[in-house]
Protein backbone atom coordinates (compact mmCIF):
# COMPACT_ATOMS: atom_id res chain seq x y z
CA UNK A 1 0.00 0.00 0.00
CA UNK A 2 1.20 3.10 -0.58
CA UNK A 3 0.83 6.25 1.59
CA UNK A 4 1.30 9.73 0.34
CA UNK A 5 1.93 12.99 1.76
CA UNK A 6 3.61 16.65 1.27
CA UNK A 7 6.60 16.80 2.83
CA UNK A 8 6.90 18.94 5.98
CA UNK A 9 8.30 22.29 5.21
CA UNK A 10 6.95 22.37 1.81
CA UNK A 11 9.54 23.65 -0.42
CA UNK A 12 9.02 25.60 -3.95
CA UNK A 13 11.11 25.73 -6.96
CA UNK A 14 10.14 27.08 -10.17
CA UNK A 15 6.93 25.35 -9.42
CA UNK A 16 7.79 21.91 -7.94
CA UNK A 17 6.31 20.96 -4.55
CA UNK A 18 8.50 18.40 -2.38
CA UNK A 19 6.21 14.82 -2.10
CA UNK A 20 6.96 11.83 -0.55
CA UNK A 21 5.75 8.47 -0.25
CA UNK A 22 5.88 5.30 1.47
CA UNK A 23 5.76 1.36 1.32
CA UNK A 24 6.11 -1.75 3.58
CA UNK A 25 5.26 -4.36 0.71
CA UNK A 26 8.63 -5.30 -0.68
CA UNK A 27 11.78 -6.55 0.02
CA UNK A 28 10.51 -6.95 3.85
CA UNK A 29 11.55 -3.80 4.41
CA UNK A 30 10.29 0.05 4.34
CA UNK A 31 10.53 2.16 1.34
CA UNK A 32 10.35 5.88 1.05
CA UNK A 33 10.26 7.89 -2.02
CA UNK A 34 10.75 11.38 -2.16
CA UNK A 35 10.97 13.57 -5.28
CA UNK A 36 9.71 17.17 -6.23
CA UNK A 37 6.61 17.71 -8.76
CA UNK A 38 4.11 20.00 -10.12
CA UNK A 39 1.09 18.84 -8.17
CA UNK A 40 0.12 15.78 -5.92
CA UNK A 41 -1.40 14.01 -8.76
CA UNK A 42 1.60 14.16 -10.79
CA UNK A 43 4.42 12.88 -7.64
CA UNK A 44 1.79 10.06 -6.88
CA UNK A 45 1.33 8.93 -10.53
CA UNK A 46 4.36 8.70 -11.25
CA UNK A 47 5.64 7.16 -7.38
CA UNK A 48 3.17 4.82 -7.91
CA UNK A 49 4.45 3.35 -11.07
CA UNK A 50 8.04 3.38 -9.39
CA UNK A 51 6.25 0.89 -6.36
CA UNK A 52 5.01 -0.90 -8.72
CA UNK A 53 7.99 -1.65 -10.57
CA UNK A 54 9.70 -2.19 -7.31
CA UNK A 55 7.05 -5.28 -6.52
CA UNK A 56 7.78 -6.66 -9.66
CA UNK A 57 11.02 -6.99 -8.63
CA UNK A 58 10.09 -7.92 -5.24
CA UNK A 59 7.88 -10.90 -6.91
CA UNK A 60 10.47 -12.51 -9.12
CA UNK A 61 13.79 -12.58 -6.81
CA UNK A 62 11.80 -13.67 -3.71
CA UNK A 63 13.32 -17.17 -2.48
CA UNK A 64 10.52 -17.68 -0.07
CA UNK A 65 7.37 -17.31 -2.27
CA UNK A 66 5.85 -18.50 -5.40
CA UNK A 67 3.75 -16.65 -7.07
CA UNK A 68 0.75 -18.09 -9.44
CA UNK A 69 1.48 -17.28 -13.35
CA UNK A 70 5.03 -17.00 -13.26
CA UNK A 71 8.36 -18.54 -12.38
CA UNK A 72 10.99 -16.56 -9.81
CA UNK A 73 13.71 -17.43 -8.19
CA UNK A 74 12.05 -19.23 -5.41
CA UNK A 75 10.78 -22.30 -8.25
CA UNK A 76 14.35 -22.07 -9.59
CA UNK A 77 15.23 -23.38 -6.12
CA UNK A 78 12.29 -26.35 -6.34
CA UNK A 79 12.92 -29.98 -6.74
CA UNK A 80 11.25 -32.52 -8.93
CA UNK A 81 11.99 -36.01 -8.42
CA UNK A 82 14.60 -34.89 -6.42
CA UNK A 83 16.99 -32.58 -9.25
CA UNK A 84 16.25 -29.09 -10.19
CA UNK A 85 14.49 -28.27 -13.23
CA UNK A 86 14.97 -26.00 -16.31
CA UNK A 87 13.35 -22.73 -15.58
CA UNK A 88 12.41 -20.25 -18.08
CA UNK A 89 12.16 -17.05 -17.08
CA UNK A 90 11.57 -13.80 -16.89
CA UNK A 91 15.08 -11.61 -18.24
CA UNK A 92 14.90 -9.36 -15.14
CA UNK A 93 15.82 -12.31 -13.84
CA UNK A 94 18.49 -13.37 -15.78
CA UNK A 95 19.79 -9.87 -15.64
CA UNK A 96 20.30 -10.27 -11.84
CA UNK A 97 22.11 -13.52 -12.20
CA UNK A 98 24.46 -12.44 -14.72
CA UNK A 99 25.28 -9.49 -12.83
CA UNK A 100 25.29 -11.21 -9.17
CA UNK A 101 28.09 -13.55 -11.16
CA UNK A 102 29.76 -10.82 -12.32
CA UNK A 103 30.18 -9.99 -8.61
CA UNK A 104 31.08 -13.07 -7.86
CA UNK A 105 33.93 -12.80 -9.74
CA UNK A 106 34.88 -8.90 -9.13
CA UNK A 107 34.86 -10.06 -5.06
CA UNK A 108 36.73 -13.06 -4.98
CA UNK A 109 33.70 -15.37 -4.47
CA UNK A 110 32.89 -12.91 -1.30
CA UNK A 111 29.47 -12.13 -2.89
CA UNK A 112 28.08 -15.64 -3.84
CA UNK A 113 24.49 -16.07 -4.57
CA UNK A 114 24.94 -19.52 -4.98
CA UNK A 115 25.54 -19.74 -0.98
CA UNK A 116 21.71 -20.96 -0.63
CA UNK A 117 22.01 -23.93 0.97
CA UNK A 118 24.32 -22.73 3.97
CA UNK A 119 22.51 -19.44 4.19
CA UNK A 120 19.19 -21.02 4.69
CA UNK A 121 20.32 -23.38 7.75
CA UNK A 122 21.03 -19.62 9.55
CA UNK A 123 17.82 -18.17 8.72
CA UNK A 124 15.73 -21.58 9.94
CA UNK A 125 18.28 -20.49 12.96
CA UNK A 126 17.90 -17.46 13.80
CA UNK A 127 13.79 -17.26 12.70
CA UNK A 128 13.72 -19.92 15.40
CA UNK A 129 15.90 -18.36 17.85
CA UNK A 130 14.39 -14.55 17.35
CA UNK A 131 10.73 -16.32 17.68
CA UNK A 132 12.24 -18.62 20.65
CA UNK A 133 15.12 -16.93 22.22
CA UNK A 134 15.22 -19.38 25.06
CA UNK A 135 15.81 -21.93 22.94
CA UNK A 136 18.04 -20.56 20.16
CA UNK A 137 20.41 -22.79 18.84
CA UNK A 138 23.66 -22.56 16.09
CA UNK A 139 23.15 -24.91 12.74
CA UNK A 140 25.38 -27.57 13.63
CA UNK A 141 29.00 -27.63 11.75
CA UNK A 142 28.87 -30.91 10.24
CA UNK A 143 26.02 -29.75 8.31
CA UNK A 144 27.21 -26.51 7.35
CA UNK A 145 29.93 -27.86 5.71
CA UNK A 146 28.08 -30.14 4.00
CA UNK A 147 25.69 -27.75 2.66
CA UNK A 148 29.34 -25.51 1.71
CA UNK A 149 29.62 -28.79 -0.98
CA UNK A 150 27.03 -27.16 -2.97
CA UNK A 151 27.78 -23.83 -3.58
CA UNK A 152 29.81 -24.15 -6.40
CA UNK A 153 27.96 -21.02 -9.02
CA UNK A 154 29.34 -22.92 -11.80
CA UNK A 155 26.40 -25.38 -11.42
CA UNK A 156 24.36 -22.03 -12.23
CA UNK A 157 23.61 -22.43 -15.64
CA UNK A 158 22.17 -19.60 -17.47
CA UNK A 159 21.26 -20.01 -21.18
CA UNK A 160 20.29 -16.20 -22.09
CA UNK A 161 19.07 -17.04 -25.75
CA UNK A 162 16.55 -19.41 -24.37
CA UNK A 163 15.73 -17.20 -21.15
CA UNK A 164 16.37 -19.93 -18.74
CA UNK A 165 18.28 -21.07 -15.68
CA UNK A 166 19.42 -24.77 -14.39
CA UNK A 167 21.30 -25.69 -10.92
CA UNK A 168 22.82 -28.69 -12.02
CA UNK A 169 23.60 -29.55 -8.08
CA UNK A 170 20.48 -31.07 -6.80
CA UNK A 171 21.44 -30.11 -3.35
CA UNK A 172 22.59 -26.19 -4.41
CA UNK A 173 19.97 -23.06 -3.87
CA UNK A 174 20.08 -19.62 -4.69
CA UNK A 175 19.78 -16.89 -2.42
CA UNK A 176 20.10 -13.22 -3.53
CA UNK A 177 20.17 -11.64 -0.71
CA UNK A 178 23.54 -9.67 -0.81
CA UNK A 179 22.27 -8.16 -3.80
CA UNK A 180 18.68 -8.07 -5.19
CA UNK A 181 17.50 -5.42 -3.13
CA UNK A 182 20.30 -2.63 -4.46
CA UNK A 183 19.89 -4.39 -7.59
CA UNK A 184 16.37 -3.66 -7.85
CA UNK A 185 16.68 -0.58 -6.44
CA UNK A 186 18.98 0.71 -8.79
CA UNK A 187 16.76 -0.62 -11.99
CA UNK A 188 13.84 1.29 -10.91
CA UNK A 189 15.60 4.47 -10.25
CA UNK A 190 17.29 3.93 -13.72
CA UNK A 191 13.23 3.90 -14.80
CA UNK A 192 12.63 6.87 -13.44
CA UNK A 193 15.68 8.62 -15.29
CA UNK A 194 14.80 6.42 -18.54
CA UNK A 195 11.13 8.50 -17.68
CA UNK A 196 13.41 12.54 -17.12
CA UNK A 197 12.68 12.43 -13.91
CA UNK A 198 15.36 14.07 -11.42
CA UNK A 199 14.90 15.36 -8.01
CA UNK A 200 14.39 11.93 -6.66
CA UNK A 201 15.06 9.99 -3.63
CA UNK A 202 14.68 6.14 -3.35
CA UNK A 203 15.44 4.74 -0.03
CA UNK A 204 14.66 0.87 -0.01
CA UNK A 205 15.31 -0.38 3.48
CA UNK A 206 18.51 1.85 3.72
CA UNK A 207 19.71 1.32 0.27
CA UNK A 208 19.63 5.04 -0.96
CA UNK A 209 19.59 6.01 -4.09
CA UNK A 210 19.70 9.91 -5.61
CA UNK A 211 18.24 10.39 -8.95
CA UNK A 212 19.72 13.61 -9.22
CA UNK A 213 20.11 16.48 -7.47
CA UNK A 214 17.06 18.86 -6.33
CA UNK A 215 16.01 21.31 -8.89
CA UNK A 216 18.00 24.39 -6.92
CA UNK A 217 21.19 22.19 -7.80
CA UNK A 218 22.01 21.12 -4.38
CA UNK A 219 22.40 17.44 -3.62
CA UNK A 220 20.72 15.39 -1.10
CA UNK A 221 21.38 14.90 2.16
CA UNK A 222 21.89 11.57 3.63
CA UNK A 223 22.55 9.91 7.40
CA UNK A 224 25.20 7.64 8.25
CA UNK A 225 23.50 5.38 11.12
CA UNK A 226 25.79 4.77 13.83
CA UNK A 227 26.11 1.28 14.44
CA UNK A 228 27.06 2.03 18.18
CA UNK A 229 23.84 3.80 18.74
CA UNK A 230 20.98 3.88 15.99
CA UNK A 231 19.16 6.43 18.49
CA UNK A 232 22.11 8.34 18.22
CA UNK A 233 23.29 11.53 16.27
CA UNK A 234 24.29 9.92 12.71
CA UNK A 235 28.17 9.60 12.01
CA UNK A 236 28.11 12.13 9.09
CA UNK A 237 25.87 13.60 6.58
CA UNK A 238 26.52 12.43 3.06
CA UNK A 239 25.55 14.53 -0.07
CA UNK A 240 24.77 13.03 -3.13
CA UNK A 241 23.26 13.66 -6.22
CA UNK A 242 23.52 10.72 -8.64
CA UNK A 243 24.83 8.36 -6.12
CA UNK A 244 24.00 5.62 -4.01
CA UNK A 245 24.49 4.94 -0.10
CA UNK A 246 24.40 1.32 1.14
CA UNK A 247 25.38 -0.08 4.52
CA UNK A 248 25.44 -3.84 5.54
CA UNK A 249 25.38 -3.98 9.44
CA UNK A 250 25.74 -6.69 12.27
CA UNK A 251 23.57 -4.36 14.55
CA UNK A 252 20.92 -4.94 11.85
CA UNK A 253 19.46 -8.82 11.83
CA UNK A 254 20.97 -10.62 14.74
CA UNK A 255 19.89 -13.20 17.09
CA UNK A 256 21.74 -14.67 20.40
CA UNK A 257 22.80 -17.79 22.05
CA UNK A 258 24.78 -18.20 24.99
CA UNK A 259 25.15 -14.16 25.55
CA UNK A 260 26.98 -14.23 22.17
CA UNK A 261 24.96 -12.29 18.89
CA UNK A 262 25.13 -14.04 15.54
CA UNK A 263 24.16 -11.59 12.58
CA UNK A 264 23.26 -12.52 9.06
CA UNK A 265 25.98 -11.98 7.24
CA UNK A 266 27.85 -15.09 6.59
CA UNK A 267 31.92 -15.39 5.84
CA UNK A 268 31.87 -18.12 2.45
CA UNK A 269 34.84 -19.72 4.05
CA UNK A 270 34.42 -19.83 7.63
CA UNK A 271 30.58 -20.36 7.43
CA UNK A 272 30.10 -18.26 10.36
CA UNK A 273 29.23 -14.70 11.01
CA UNK A 274 31.72 -12.20 9.74
CA UNK A 275 33.88 -10.66 12.69
CA UNK A 276 35.28 -7.41 12.59
CA UNK A 277 33.06 -4.57 11.92
CA UNK A 278 29.62 -3.06 12.92
CA UNK A 279 29.09 -1.46 9.88
CA UNK A 280 30.50 -1.01 6.08
CA UNK A 281 28.96 1.44 4.01
CA UNK A 282 29.44 1.91 0.47
CA UNK A 283 29.49 5.43 -1.79
CA UNK A 284 29.26 4.21 -5.68
CA UNK A 285 26.89 5.28 -8.74
CA UNK A 286 24.98 2.09 -8.55
CA UNK A 287 23.10 0.48 -6.23
CA UNK A 288 23.21 -2.90 -7.04
CA UNK A 289 27.05 -2.83 -6.75
CA UNK A 290 27.10 -0.73 -3.40
CA UNK A 291 24.89 -3.74 -2.07
CA UNK A 292 27.21 -6.63 -3.34
CA UNK A 293 30.52 -5.00 -2.35
CA UNK A 294 28.98 -3.43 1.47
CA UNK A 295 28.76 -7.44 1.94
CA UNK A 296 32.22 -8.36 0.81
CA UNK A 297 34.13 -6.13 2.56
CA UNK A 298 32.32 -7.06 5.38
CA UNK A 299 34.30 -10.86 5.22
CA UNK A 300 37.58 -8.87 3.96
CA UNK A 301 40.07 -7.00 6.13
CA UNK A 302 40.48 -3.10 5.90
CA UNK A 303 43.66 -3.47 3.65
CA UNK A 304 41.55 -6.27 1.30
CA UNK A 305 38.49 -3.90 0.82
CA UNK A 306 40.82 -1.12 0.03
CA UNK A 307 42.51 -2.80 -2.55
CA UNK A 308 39.28 -3.86 -4.12
CA UNK A 309 37.83 -0.29 -4.19
CA UNK A 310 40.53 1.03 -5.59
CA UNK A 311 40.19 -1.00 -8.62
CA UNK A 312 36.54 0.27 -9.10
CA UNK A 313 35.60 3.83 -10.23
CA UNK A 314 33.62 6.46 -8.41
CA UNK A 315 33.52 3.81 -5.57
CA UNK A 316 34.00 4.93 -1.99
CA UNK A 317 34.07 3.13 1.53
CA UNK A 318 33.73 3.51 5.14
CA UNK A 319 34.48 0.59 8.13
CA UNK A 320 33.32 1.17 11.81
CA UNK A 321 35.04 -1.82 13.25
CA UNK A 322 33.78 -3.69 16.57
CA UNK A 323 35.38 -1.07 18.57
CA UNK A 324 33.64 1.78 17.09
CA UNK A 325 36.24 3.26 15.41
CA UNK A 326 35.49 4.26 11.42
CA UNK A 327 38.14 3.73 8.83
CA UNK A 328 37.05 5.20 5.41
CA UNK A 329 38.81 5.35 1.69
CA UNK A 330 40.88 8.79 0.39
CA UNK A 331 37.83 9.86 -1.42
CA UNK A 332 34.87 9.31 1.65
CA UNK A 333 35.50 12.87 3.06
CA UNK A 334 34.56 14.39 -0.81
CA UNK A 335 30.78 13.44 -0.10
CA UNK A 336 30.94 14.67 3.54
CA UNK A 337 28.84 17.51 4.53
CA UNK A 338 30.72 20.11 6.71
Amino acid sequence: MLFSCTACGKESHKNLEKFSAYSFDYFDTATTIVGYAESQKAFDEMANKALERLGEYHRLYDIYKRYEGFENLCTINDLTDGAHRTVTVDRRIIDLLLYAREMHEQTDGMVNVAMGSVLKLWHDHRTVGMSDPANATLPPMDKLQEAAQHTDITKMVIDEKASTVTLTDPQMRLDVGAIAKGYATEQVAKWLEEQGVSGWLLNVGGNVRAVGAKPDGTPWTAGLENPEDTEADYLAYLQLTNEALVTSGSYQRYYIVDGKNYHHIIHPDTLLPAEGYLSVSIICPDSGMGDALSTALFCMSIEEGKALISRLKGVEASWVTDDGVQTVTDGWNKYVKQ
